[in-house]
């Protein structure tokens, strides 16, 4: 059995994850993930969210965790890591030991918030050999899954992904599509694949409306709501159809739960390491240009 620590609480993902993976009671049994239990965590800190830590620090207790103080206090108790804070700015910092020390991680969404972090976490990973994962459980949506492997529509030539995409309360910290907005991106890089060259966004109050350009011709728009209905789902263009699809989150957190056992497990992140990188690189260029009034700008890897 793959021992995990879980770092940082201001999130509801170390409550959600510990759920499944330890199997916790009341917790329906379909949801439940086999091969890896988290064994220890560590409440940390936040400069995003610290009035969510108390509770969910109670709950992680009530589960049967046992905590420590300090990061560092669950090297040697640990085959793998969940680095679990909502703020990617921090991801650098709060992975670095661990990798330091051999120690995989998974590292939640965002991934960082820069590119230069990313970079950074994957230098960190290579020279360690501590190989890293980092997924939005949207991306093993199993609508997006079923269709991203489903032969019959022919190439996909664009898409049009939607998803909520509220900004962070600290706009320093997980700015623009960085905070939310990360899980409709990944939508469309499951569809699309890597190879974005250029982007514009038109940034609004209620909305990111951003348009990305592939190397290859085809061309993508993504819309990051904040006014009005919202929900995630897509509009693929193939070559054999249209196809408008709904996206449910009912199973997403099982889903990821399942590649990141298998990541635990083979020491192979389930998406390229470069894919990651492009993801930040995308959202980097599209915050830059909705501040710049939709001004095209490369993604640059």
């Amino acid at each position: 059995m793959i021992r995990l620590g879980v770092l940082d609480f201001d999130t509801s993902h170390c409550v959600e994850f510990t759920k499944r993976l330890n199997q916790i009671d009341g917790t329906p049994k379909e949801q439940f993930v086999e091969g890896a239990v988290v064994v220890v965590g560590c409440p940390g800190e936040s400069k995003l969210s610290a009035e969510r830590i108390e509770g969910f620090t109670a709950t992680m207790k009530k589960f049967g965790v046992p905590l420590v103080e300090k990061p560092a206090d669950m090297l040697g108790k640990v085959d793998g890591m969940l680095i679990e804070a909502v703020d990617g700015t921090v991801h650098l910092e709060r992975a670095k030991p661990f990798l330091e020390a051999g120690i995989p991680c998974f590292i939640d969404k965002p991934f960082t918030c820069s590119v230069a972090d990313a970079k950074a976490i994957l230098a960190l990973s290579e020279k360690h050999k501590a190989p890293v994962f980092s997924s939005s459980s949207l991306r093993y949506a199993p609508e997006v899954v079923e269709f991203a492997a489903d032969p019959k529509p022919g190439k996909l030539v664009g898409c049009a992904v939607h998803g909520p995409a509220p900004l962070s309360l600290v706009p320093e910290r997980n700015a623009g599509l960085y905070h939310y907005g990360i899980h409709a991106v990944e939508i469309l890089y499951t569809l699309m694949g890597p190879g974005c060259d250029r982007v514009s966004c038109v940034s609004e109050k209620g909305v990111d409306a951003v348009t990305g350009h592939w190397k290859d011709g085809r061309v993508a728009t993504l819309r990051g709501i904040r006014e009005g209905q919202s929900g995630y789902g897509f509009t693929a263009f193939s070559e054999k159809g249209v196809r408008p699809v709904a996206v449910s989150t009912t199973v997403i957190y099982r889903e990821l739960l399942k590649q990141v056992v298998a990541f635990f497990k083979t020491g192979k992140p389930p998406v390229d390491p470069a894919t990651t990188l492009e993801i930040m690189a995308f959202i980097e260029a599209a915050n830059k240009s909705g501040a710049n009034h939709g001004a095209g700008e490369t993604v640059k890897v």
